[in-house]
């Protein structure tokens, strides 16, 4: 069977092979009743356009950049399902790079990949979405780019964010109308200022609520399972150990349920355990995980149109969107039971 052409799609529409062009890349000016017969006929031809021949058409190579740092590979996951549920029918394809944020050669390794690669435009995500010498990098390559969760200088370019804080400040405050007030915060990365936001509603939900901001109650994780692992038994370990512990993402929550079932600690009847981001662990383990839906797939698919409406010349007003996390409960928290907390046994 021979392959369709662009000129056998023009022929059996009646229009220019230009005309066809412009439908295939969806750019504007085409009437809707042209535009309808132009793709009807690309369905009855089974036309696919030729990827090289549209490149050097349009001077693009019809490829985005997602260049990412170290999150949870669940996190990774729903941002590329994301981009793609977008760029696909927008015949754009998604190049993954994976950084280091601390990588002292990182402005080569993205410039390297923007010239070999020839990407159209980029994403960054936590830590990269703050990192200024890439920010810098892309506006002075002239690279159009939009940031997910910045939290600083967010005036620098299009972005999307979810509302971190506000939404941790609320877990802590339900923890609190359960009767706890030993609780327990693990921080996530320190790379990650986005996780910074999680810290800070956990604080303000304790000084709202006039409980004491205790040192001894506060741990430090790096996102992983393990980090979760080492802080719970650092916070299970105190005299007065906490009635509730609230991680800042679900693999350190998952964590701390692991340590305490070890421990022989009840849950949620001796000690509740949150979590954040409501990625398939949390409903997984047992008890069910208590968390914070983070919008993660919207996220990036608001982030990848307003990538794709810069492309098309498109004015992006800022400030840009905000997509709100939601509280999923689950068997993992409960009122705290009326007994003195202390070293297991």
């Amino acid at each position: 069977m021979t392959k369709a052409t662009i000129d056998d799609v023009a022929a059996l529409a009646g229009v220019s092979m230009k005309t066809v062009s412009r439908v295939v890349n969806n750019e504007p000016n085409v009437r809707p009743a042209t535009r309808e017969k132009v793709e009807a006929a690309i369905r009855e031809l089974s036309y696919r356009p030729n990827q090289s021949a549209r490149s050097l058409a349009g001077n693009r190579s019809y490829l985005l950049g997602l260049i990412y740092g170290h999150p949870s590979a669940h996190y990774v996951l729903d941002i590329q399902e994301g981009v793609l549920e977008i760029c696909r029918p927008q015949r754009y394809e998604l190049l993954v790079h994976p950084a280091i944020h601390r990588d002292p050669n990182l402005i080569d390794e993205v410039t390297d990949l923007i010239l070999e690669k020839r990407v159209d435009g980029v994403m960054l995500t936590p830590p990269l979405s703050d990192n200024m010498a890439v920010i810098t990098l892309l506006k002075k390559m002239n690279i159009p780019f939009v940031r997910v969760a910045p939290t600083e200088n967010k005036s620098a370019s299009p972005y999307v964010e979810t509302n971190d804080e506000e939404a941790s400040y609320d877990m802590t405050c339900q923890l609190i109308t359960q009767g706890h007030t030993r609780i327990g915060f693990i921080c996530g990365h320190p790379d990650h200022r986005a996780m910074s936001l999680r810290y800070e509603g956990y604080k303000a939900a304790l000084i709202e609520n006039e409980l004491p901001l205790l040192p001894d109650l506060v741990a430090q994780g790096e996102n992983s399972f393990e980090s979760g692992e080492m802080c719970a038994k650092q916070l299970l370990g105190l005299p007065d150990r906490p009635t509730a512990i609230f991680a800042a993402n679900d693999d350190m929550a998952a964590g701390v349920m692991m340590v305490a079932h070890q421990m022989g600690v009840k849950i949620p009847a001796q000690l509740s355990v949150a979590g954040f981001d409501d990625t398939p662990v949390a409903h997984q383990i047992w008890p069910s995980l208590t968390t914070i839906r983070q919008p993660i797939r919207q996220m990036a698919k608001k982030a990848t149109d307003l990538l794709l409406k810069q492309l098309k010349g498109k004015d992006i007003q800022l400030p840009a969107s905000m997509l709100n996390s939601s509280i999923i409960v689950r068997e993992s928290t409960g009122p705290l039971v009326a007994v003195k907390p202390g070293k297991p046994k």
